[in-house]
C-alpha cells in the first residue's frame, strides 16, 4: 500500500488531518495500527488541553416518540461548530443512543456507536478533529405510563436539533385536535415563560429557601419594621411561586388569564400534566 493510500485510510478511520496522519505513519514506520494508537494518544492530549475552555454554544437534540421522548444537550465553543456536519451527525447518533438508555450518562458514555467505538472515544476523536471543547451537558427522558408526550423545538439548527427544546407528558381521556393544539401552544408557553414546576406546591424546598433568604436580606437592608417586613415577605413569596408555577402563570397568548383558567375554559376535565422539561443551550 502506498504512503498516500495509508494516509487516506488513516484519515478516514480517525478523522485526523493530513499532516497528523503523515507524521503518525512516519513515527510508526508505516504501521497503520500503531499510527492509530499514536493519533489517539495525541488526540487525547489535544482534547485535554481544550477541556479547560468554555463551551456555551451547541445544540439540543430530541429523539423518541409519544411514549418515550428524550433530549440531550451537546456543547461546543462556537456556533460555527454547532452547524458543522460532522458535529451534527455525531449529536444525532448520540441522541438516539440517549433515548435507548433513558438518559443514563454512564450507560451513554460506554455505549458503542456505528463505528464500533464507544461514545467517550468518539467524543475525544471529535474534539481532536474539530479543534474545540465539546461536552455532553444535560439530558432527560420522559417515559410515563398511560400518558402522551408532546414536544416543541425553537431555533431549529437542523432536523431534530435546536437551541431550545420543550417536552411535556400529558394524561387526558379526550382525544381531539383541540387538545393537540392546546398542548402544542402549552409547549410554546413553557419555552417562553420558563416555569420551574407544574404547581406552586411542587417547587423544590431549596429554591423556596433561597428565594426567602434573598427577600429577607432585601427587606432588612431597606430598613422596614419587622411586622411590615413579614407582610411584604409573604406577598413576595406568593408572587414568586405564582409566577414560576406553570398552572398559575399568565397564559402567553392571553396574559389576563392563567394557564389553569384556559384548561377550565376548554372543558378539559380529565386533563393532567404529568411532567415537563425545558432546556436551552448554555442556560
Amino acid at each position: 500500500m502506498s504512503d498516500l493510500k495509508k494516509i487516506k485510510q488513516l484519515r478516514q478511520s480517525t478523522g485526523a488531518g493530513f499532516k497528523d496522519c503523515s507524521s503518525a505513519l512516519n513515527e510508526s514506520n508505516g504501521n497503520l495500527e500503531k499510527a492509530v494508537e499514536i493519533l489517539r494518544v495525541k488526540g487525547i492530549s489535544k482534547a485535554s488541553k481544550k477541556m479547560s475552555r468554555e463551551a456555551k454554544e451547541g445544540v439540543v437534540a430530541l429523539s423518541g416518540d409519544q411514549s418515550k421522548t428524550s433530549v440531550i444537550e451537546v456543547n461546543c465553543e462556537t456556533d460555527f461548530v454547532a452547524k458543522n456536519e460532522d458535529f451534527i451527525n455525531f449529536v444525532k447518533e448520540l441522541s438516539e443512543i440517549n433515548n435507548s438508555v433513558n438518559s443514563d450518562i454512564e450507560k451513554l458514555n460506554n455505549s458503542t456507536m456505528k463505528n464500533k467505538k464507544n461514545v467517550k472515544e468518539n467524543l475525544v476523536s471529535m474534539i481532536a478533529k474539530i479543534g474545540e471543547k465539546i461536552t455532553i451537558g444535560r439530558l432527560k427522558t420522559l417515559d410515563n405510563t398511560d400518558s402522551k408526550n408532546y414536544y416543541y423545538l425553537h431555533s431549529v439548527v437542523k432536523d431534530n436539533l435546536s437551541k431550545l427544546a420543550v417536552m411535556i407528558s400529558i394524561k387526558n381521556k379526550e382525544k381531539s385536535e383541540k387538545v393537540d393544539l392546546f398542548v402544542k401552544q402549552l409547549t410554546m408557553h413553557i419555552a417562553a415563560s420558563n416555569p420551574i414546576s407544574i404547581n406552586k406546591d411542587d417547587i423544590k424546598k431549596e429554591i423556596i429557601d433561597k428565594e426567602q433568604e434573598l427577600v429577607t436580606k432585601e427587606l432588612k437592608n431597606s430598613g422596614k419594621s419587622e411586622d411590615i417586613a413579614k407582610k411584604i415577605s409573604s406577598g413576595k413569596m406568593n408572587k414568586f411561586k405564582e409566577e414560576n408555577s406553570l398552572m398559575t402563570q399568565q397564559w402567553v397568548m392571553e396574559p389576563k388569564k392563567k394557564v389553569q383558567d384556559i384548561i377550565l375554559e376548554l372543558g378539559l376535565k380529565d386533563f393532567k400534566i404529568i411532567d415537563f422539561y425545558r432546556i436551552k443551550v448554555g442556560e
